[in-house]
């Protein structure tokens, strides 16, 4: 008579549950991010023939001038004797440098205070405070 051995059990981790729990993570995730928007302020860009992206979103402030004069720095209202001091303190961040200024100037803004916010960017006396990028959309 011959006599069979025990079966032995083989060591694995199920895989039934699997999708389930991916499936709740992703619902999970995508549920609790925020993504972060500028509304910034109505400003009506100028046409460009030829429009570069920026090479990344980190570090940049954002500035937005209006047809009105109103300026805003990362959707803050600011005066042109604010801009210098808030550029400076966004250079000195330890954890993340000032390294751009994209400006986003309405069409039908002043030249003038297009010169101000130049003005007090220079003043500012900060690394990044002078390097300027200035919004454009694609003309067709």
């Amino acid at each position: 008579m011959k006599f069979e051995g025990k079966q032995k059990a083989k060591p694995g981790i199920p895989l039934s549950s699997l999708p389930d729990i991916v499936f709740l993570l992703l619902i999970f995730f995508m549920v609790s991010s925020v993504f972060k928007e500028f509304s910034g302020i109505p400003v009506i860009l100028p046409d460009a023939k030829r429009i570069e992206k920026l090479a990344g979103k980190r570090d940049v402030a954002y500035m937005w001038v209006s047809k009105q004069g109103d300026i805003f720095v990362d959707d803050r209202p600011v005066s042109t004797g604010q801009v210098s001091t808030i550029m400076l303190a966004k250079a000195r961040d330890a954890k993340h440098p000032l390294k751009l200024v994209s400006l986003k100037i309405d069409k039908g803004a002043e030249m003038g205070i297009v010169t101000d916010v130049h003005e007090a960017l220079r003043n500012a006396d900060a690394p990044g405070a002078l390097n300027v990028n200035y919004s454009a959309k694609p003309a067709l």
